[in-house]
């Protein structure tokens, strides 16, 4: 199996975390848990389907899937290799005239996004190339040409910003009263900008700093009242929810 990451040109630096090749010659299925940014995927070999409730859904070749708030399952055919851009929390808004918000939960055709045309001919240079370097250099070029000349919502970058320094534990009324903006016009923005409500956003974060923690040596009870969760009740329907597992059964396999 084959994962690696590349980190994008200065140009899209602000707008995406970082590339990743991944290949894998067996047949697989797998969990990908919440994170904070959208996701494109191009197949440039293999299939790909989601899986939800025992039926398989045939994913297309590509694809992009928005922010979650769940965990969601997937199935690699054989002798697969992807393409995968991992986009910064403010950084979809920039390419595509959609608001992020409208991908929530949903994993789409990439040319419901873009033109069909343009994600046609992307599809057919990967195809062709023979190197990883090749491959990344085809996707930096189709990200140029989409990007938008648009201004950053500095409002959102800042809530953001406040978020993570609190790992997802700052409570949405704080927020407003840091940012001085009432609290619906703020959720809007915020939700066209990066894809889910400020409080989903940051539950997300909260959650993702919770399984940092779970690879550490640190008892389950001190996870969750440093992560100030309520009680273990709501910590463990929490993390359920997030990747269908109990905190206690997931720590087992790490």
């Amino acid at each position: 199996m084959k994962f690696v990451k590349y980190f994008p040109s200065e140009q899209l630096q602000p707008y995406i975390k970082y590339f990743v090749v991944s290949e894998n010659e067996l047949e697989n299925e797998y969990k990908v848990f919440p994170s904070s940014g959208l996701v494109i995927g191009f197949q440039y070999k293999g299939k790909l389907v989601n899986v939800y409730d025992k039926t398989e859904t045939k994913l297309s070749s590509a694809g992009i899937t928005g922010i979650a708030d769940s965990y969601k399952i997937f199935k690699n055919s054989t002798d697969i290799g992807t393409i995968l851009v991992y986009f910064t929390e403010i950084g979809f808004t920039h390419f595509a005239s959609h608001p992020a918000n409208v991908l929530f939960n949903l994993s789409l055709s990439l040319d419901d996004v873009f033109h069909k045309n343009s994600v046609i001919e992307v599809e057919e240079k990967l195809v062709n190339a023979t190197t990883d370097v090749q491959r990344i250099k085809i996707v930096e070029q189709f990200l140029v040409s989409q990007l938008k000349d648009i201004q950053t919502d500095k409002l959102i970058v800042e809530a953001i910003k406040l978020i993570y320094q609190s790992n997802g534990t700052i409570r949405i009324k704080e927020l407003n009263e840091k940012l001085f903006i009432s609290q619906s016009p703020f959720e809007k923005r915020f939700r066209k900008v990066v894809g889910t409500t400020p409080k989903k956003f940051a539950s997300i974060v909260r959650f993702n700093t919770v399984l940092e923690h779970l690879q550490k040596t640190k008892t389950l009870t001190e996870i969750c009242y440093e992560n100030f969760f309520f009680d273990q009740a709501h910590f463990i329907k929490d993390f359920k929810h997030f990747t269908g597992e109990t905190p206690e059964n997931f720590k087992r396999f790490l």
